[in-house]
């Protein structure tokens, strides 16, 4: 068990489990990625993410 909420991604259900318990699906992080302003690779990941 990971100490951060996570999220199945089909059945939208909340847990703490690496496997969703109602699918059985893994399950994926709930929290948005650490921002830095001093973020060297942002200006790649937003070219990315429009294409």
């Amino acid at each position: 068990m990971s100490g951060r909420i996570r999220q199945c991604p089909a059945d939208h259900i909340y847990t703490l489990s690496l496997t969703c318990p109602e699918c059985g699906r893994s399950t994926a992080v709930a929290h948005p990625a650490r921002f830095s302003p001093e973020d060297k690779y942002g200006k790649y990941r937003r070219l990315a993410k429009h294409d």
